[in-house]
């Protein structure tokens, strides 16, 4: 067996055979409502028809998310200003403080996690997850691959995301993550791996 397939397997070994509640609350963020909360956190006032496209979801998905999430009083709906026919939906002071505890639960359960992994192991973990996620994110579901142009620009919106997180960092700003990082602003950020040809 060579290295890719051997490396598939311990991946799909890794990912499925050690699932914990923590994992499962950790991938369950990633989509539905803690997607939609953090879009917001880090967005700002969205349409409903942004969040779908941010989340890749229908509109009846989103709608279905954005009424459980006002009947938890986590967003408000207003009327758009430039449309009229438009809502936008931001997030309540409840919202906000419903993402600041998952967040702050999940900063906890990974700062344990790589303290036990100490600091030299835990930083080329993060550096290869981030590369592998940057690939992964540009990989099409009918098996085409990308061109050498994707791969440059998804490393591009990476360091630009990277930078943006390292200056809310500085600033003291909670980071929640967000997976829309062509808005992100741009830099040259020189610590993040460009694309190996």
């Amino acid at each position: 067996m060579d290295y890719q397939l051997e490396a598939v397997h311990e991946l799909m070994f890794a990912m499925w055979a050690s699932r914990s509640k923590a994992t499962r609350s950790f991938e369950r963020g990633a989509q539905g409502e803690m997607f939609v909360l953090r879009e917001l956190s880090f967005q700002g006032a969205r349409t409903p028809s942004q969040l779908a496209q941010a989340m890749g979801a229908t509109s009846g998905r989103i709608s279905s998310i954005l009424a459980s999430l006002t009947k938890k009083g986590w967003i408000v709906r207003t009327g758009d200003p430039q449309d009229r026919r438009s809502v936008v939906v931001e997030l309540s002071d409840e919202g906000r403080r419903a993402v600041r505890q998952r967040s702050d639960r999940l900063i906890e359960n990974l700062s344990w996690v790589f303290s036990q992994m100490g600091e030299r192991r835990t930083r080329e973990f993060v550096g290869l997850l981030s590369e592998f996620m940057t690939y992964l994110s540009i990989c099409e579901p009918d098996g085409s691959y990308p061109t050498v142009e994707q791969v440059e620009e998804a490393f591009e919106r990476r360091a630009r995301l990277h930078e943006r997180m390292r200056e809310m960092v500085r600033n003291g700003e909670q980071w929640h993550g967000s997976c829309r990082p062509h808005d992100a602003p741009s830099s040259n950020d020189a610590d993040v791996d460009r694309p190996v040809q």
